[in-house]
């Protein structure tokens, strides 16, 4: 399982609106008053709730099976890749110049992504987030 920390900010029906915070891969490290690439971003996810008792506010931990992720990765950039090059290749291979190749192979991923856009509400329901409370110690 992958999980997040995250706080409960309001809950509608059966579903929280769980906020986290996204943070990058730099943020720990000591140079990160000096340097302009450390980030942090707050995310709001939609977690339906399982008939349990949480409130607003209330710290959760946010679950996600680790396969969804790596899915998540393969139709974010790994198929997208794959296109662009294999587009790239048979353009170059059939005698197309480099520069118009490389253009069109860019363009290309242009309809993936739009593709994946439309049909968002069925890749949205393949991935399912469940939230566990967070016991801290006062």
């Amino acid at each position: 399982m992958i999980e997040h920390k995250g706080i409960i900010d309001h809950i509608e029906g059966d579903v929280a609106h769980v906020k986290i915070n996204s943070v990058s891969a730099c943020a720990s490290c000591q140079a990160k008053g000096v340097c302009s690439a450390a980030d942090q971003e707050e995310k709001y996810l939609d977690v339906p709730l399982d008939k349990a008792n949480y409130r607003e506010g209330e710290p959760v931990q946010v679950q996600v099976e680790k396969r969804l992720g790596f899915k998540a990765v393969a139709l974010g950039y790994f198929y997208p890749f794959l296109l662009l090059m294999a587009v790239l290749i048979v353009l170059i291979a059939t005698g197309v110049p480099e520069l118009k190749a490389g253009i069109v192979a860019l363009l290309s991923i242009f309809p993936y992504y739009l593709g994946l856009y439309l049909f968002r509400k069925r890749v949205e329901n393949t991935f399912t987030f469940s939230i566990k409370k967070t016991y801290t110690v006062q």
